[in-house]
């Protein structure tokens, strides 16, 4: 059993395939953190809570704590809960109540406060397979008055007590999104957040611990993340006791939640694990778990794409598009999508968001004739949709400007000429749901490209009452996941992509709803190559969308070879963004090989497992292998940045082939075993700047 009770000692242990995470109640009836980490042999090596020692003045030392830290009494760390009841109490004094096991893999335990009718349920589900626990808290107010929600986090995580922590994080920017960051946790608290409304290109909900020497091979290390798409939060506290704790949930500047008689708030889930195998296993725990129990669609291939933006810009126009569609479908692409500028008055960026009708001037008969001459060319149809967002100068705007977030008297703040709807208000979800509703069921669209290109300011919700109005960080959350699951019930072959001015809506929350995320609005291959290293620690690279587009980049300015543009992109799935029109034949016959190619090894990519060998930070370059579930072969992507002084390329060690077996690498002409290709390893001769490599190796059947 996952979950095993010792009720005379009234202790939970929390079993995965190679972990144990043990929680119990002590004498005064609170729910302590035991023990998380490797699996000990019996059950009797849990059988005693450890013991508080009190520093003179200081208060508790050592593993002695709260499973979910409400704020009161001699608590001083950051709190899970934090609350006001309508007579001004501000603490809670939570105790052990009764606990419940659902379906063999869910516990259940409720505290209750010992003054007010209040109910704290503590929710643990265990993925036993990928040593991994889903946490959530749920507050329920069982009284005759209302309370004041001021913070709620899904799970306190405790380490053990160690002497030095390290912590590595993702921090990037716009264009520059999750680049992997390392540095020592010192005494205090180091934040992580987001205070944008959406999960932010600044950082992303997810972090690591370990003690200082993890590698990507060896070493202990504890991680997890939050499933919500608004502000969020991660606290990382080291007392001067040498204790760690991890704080994750919903991000409490700004915030409040009226919870009425009867009424029911639940935390975001948070998800945590640990592993003694390095960051390469907890990144490949965390991916096989997203990819059969979160993504969306997680067992389907995610087909290569042609996105039309940068051919054309705004400049969408039905013959256009009917001409980079046919250019497409030659190439071997099985996705065709319109992107922004097919719609209202959008022939630029200040007009058009919230109308979301055909432009009648650039359709005059509508989308239906470019669908189906898309749709006779062999490939689905997708189009891009900002529906969150509005123009001044839309017929949307003019007939409901009360419908932006504002506070009254105030200039609202534009970014990108545009304003945030409000989704907090029923009618406005239920105005986006309609309008995406009537798009899907009057068009054969087959993919939703979801853009939400700027954060929140002047979060106003007038209408409402005083008490609700900073909940909109929330409702507004909850109101885009309900809009997308309504969608999906009804269109259920529609693939829908997360995007948000590029990499800012990336999370565990949104990856229910969506089949592809787009890491950032950088298409740089060099770039993107710490871009995707970064995002590769947390999440999935099925889900994860990486184009091939002109150069010189336009961020960098920097011109690569067509080879490396397309093996940078085909670390994940592979779009194509070039302006078809200006290819010359050579460069679309090199386009078509890389195509065929990445479809042939798109299951390894997609469906294996990922190692990243060596490091894009590196001085010299990086290396990724891909090894498929059943070890049978395996593909190997190697980048180098710069050549100096006629130094060679260091030998590639592989990794997660079957020691035992025979591989054939017909590109190298080497037919070695597992153990050779994973202890001694390869020698590529890779000369010059920005070069790659794309080498496939397969274990060969007559050994």
């Amino acid at each position: 059993m996952p979950i095993k009770y010792i009720p005379e000692k009234q202790i939970w242990v929390i079993t995965t395939d190679l972990t144990d995470y043990v929680i119990g109640v002590d004498a005064e009836g609170i729910l302590q953190h035991v023990y998380w980490g490797g699996k000990q042999p019996l059950l009797l090596d849990y059988m005693d809570l450890p013991k508080s020692i009190e520093h003179p003045g200081g208060g508790p030392i050592g593993p002695h704590r709260d499973e979910i830290m409400p704020w009161g009494g001699l608590r001083f760390t950051e709190p899970g809960i934090k609350l006001t009841f309508s007579d001004h109490i501000r603490d809670l004094h939570l105790i052990y109540d009764r606990h419940e096991l659902l379906n063999s893999d869910q516990l259940v335990i409720y505290l209750k406060d010992t003054l007010k009718p209040l109910t704290v349920k503590l929710n643990y589900k265990v993925i036993k397979e990928y040593d991994l626990i889903e946490r959530y808290v749920e507050i329920v107010n069982e009284g005759t008055e209302g309370l004041q929600i001021e913070q709620l986090m899904g799970a306190i995580w405790h380490l053990p007590v160690y002497p030095e922590y390290r912590l590595t994080y993702l921090a990037g920017l716009s264009r520059g999104e999750t680049q992997v960051r390392t540095e020592w946790i010192q005494e205090g608290k180091k934040v992580l957040e987001s205070r944008h409304g959406r999960t932010s290109h600044q950082f992303n909900p997810w972090f690591a611990i370990d003690f200082g020497q993890t590698t990507e091979e060896y070493g202990d290390v504890y991680f997890g993340a939050i499933a919500f798409s608004g502000n969020w939060k991660i606290v990382i506290e080291k007392t001067p006791y040498q204790t760690l704790q991890v704080a994750t949930g919903f991000n409490d500047f700004d915030f409040g939640w009226t919870l009425k008689p009867g009424e029911i708030l639940r935390s975001p889930i948070c998800i945590g694990g640990f592993t003694a195998k390095g960051f390469g296993e907890a990144s490949r725990q965390m991916h096989r778990y997203q990819k059969k129990y979160i993504l969306r669609n997680g067992h389907k291939v995610r087909k290569v794409m042609y996105n039309s933006w940068y051919a054309t810009e705004f400049d969408v126009t039905e013959e256009g598009q009917r001409r980079l569609a046919e250019q497409a479908a030659k190439l071997g692409v099985e996705l065709f999508v319109v992107d922004d500028g097919w719609f209202g008055a959008r022939d630029h960026d200040r007009a058009g968001l919230g109308d979301w009708f055909p432009n009648k001037r650039k359709f005059p008969k509508g989308l239906h004739p470019l669908i189906q001459h898309v749709k006779s060319l062999g490939m689905d149809f997708g189009i891009w949709v900002e529906p969150e967002m509005v123009n001044r100068d839309s017929d949307l705007y003019r007939s409901h400007p009360d419908w932006v977030y504002r506070f009254p008297g105030r200039r609202n703040t534009e970014q990108r000429n545009q304003l945030v709807l409000n989704l907090s208000r029923p009618d406005v979800e239920e105005y986006i749901f309609s309008m995406l509703d009537d798009l899907l069921s009057n068009h054969e669209i087959d993919y939703i490209k979801w853009d939400m290109n700027r954060s929140f300011s002047e979060p106003g919700w007038p209408e409402a009452p005083p008490e609700h109005h900073k909940e909109i960080w929330v409702r507004h959350v909850l109101g885009v996941y309900r809009i997308l699951e309504r969608l999906q019930r009804k269109h259920p072959h529609v693939a829908f992509e997360s995007c948000s001015g590029g990499g800012a809506r990336i999370d565990l929350g949104i990856m229910r709803y969506i089949d592809n995320v787009w890491p950032s609005d950088n298409t740089d291959p060099f770039d993107r190559l710490f871009i995707q290293e970064g995002y590769t620690y947390a999440y999935n690279t099925k889900a994860m969308l990486c184009w091939v587009t002109d150069v010189p980049d336009e961020n960098n300015l920097r011109t690569t070879t067509l080879k490396y543009r397309f093996h940078s992109a085909m670390i994940g799935s592979l779009g194509i963004g070039l302006n078809l029109n200006k290819c010359s034949e050579l460069e679309l016959q090199e386009c078509k090989k890389y195509i065929r190619q990445y479809k042939e090894i798109r299951p390894i990519i997609q469906d294996g497992d990922l190692y990243r060998i060596l490091s894009p930070r590196s001085s010299y370059g990086a290396a990724f292998q891909y090894v498929s579930p059943d070890r049978s072969r395996s593909v190997l992507f190697v980048f180098r940045h710069r050549q100096q002084f006629r130094h060679p390329f260091p030998p590639i060690q592989l990794r997660g082939l079957d020691p035992e077996a025979v591989y054939l690498c017909r590109q190298l002409g080497i037919k070695r075993s597992g153990t050779s290709l994973m202890t001694r390893g390869i020698s590529l001769d890779l000369r010059g700047d920005y070069a790659s490599e794309l080498i496939v190796f397969e274990k060969d059947i007559n050994y």
